[in-house]
């Protein structure tokens, strides 16, 4: 039995678009990671806006913690947009193989492209990424005005 070359050159290209899928998933949870850092950072703001606007003598180092906040906003942001670059590249993708299979045309060097600049794209956003994790880890005070919150060691029971 003879199979018809049409339907095996779409289970070929989808065979091929089966890895930049499995790529969009990845960056897609990895998306949702970061939004959550930026809802937790939003949090965060909001609650020393607003003890900021109280006035409170203890309400000082709120406006240096804010602006650390803001920054690490900001970079997340680039880092989501980044991502979300990455993501339309890699869709771009699957639909330029899918195009090329149907149409008849070499999408070699389209798809080399597309992917070049997905993984690029990818890699800035890891990078900014790492950047507003350093920022959160530097800006980071476990304690109350810097000191421990407990004088000794406390060990895992």
């Amino acid at each position: 039995m003879v199979q018809n070359t049409g339907i095996t050159e779409v289970a070929h290209v989808i065979q091929l678009a089966v890895a930049p899928v499995f790529l969009l998933t990845g960056i897609g949870a990895f998306l949702g990671v970061m939004t959550n850092r930026l809802a937790r950072i939003v949090d965060r703001a909001r609650l020393l806006e607003g003890r900021l606007g109280t006035g409170a003598p203890d309400s000082a180092p709120f406006g240096d913690d804010l602006l650390t906040l803001s920054r690490r906003a900001r970079l997340i942001g680039r880092s989501i947009a980044l991502c979300t670059i990455t993501a339309l590249l890699i869709c771009a993708l699957i639909a330029v193989l899918f195009l090329a299979a149907f149409m008849r045309f070499d999408a070699s060097v389209p798809v080399a492209l597309l992917f070049i600049g997905a993984m690029l794209t990818f890699i800035v956003g890891l990078v900014v990424f790492l950047r507003e994790i350093f920022l959160a880890i530097y800006s980071l005070r476990i304690g109350h005005a810097g000191k421990p919150i407990h004088s000794e060691p406390v060990l895992p029971r």
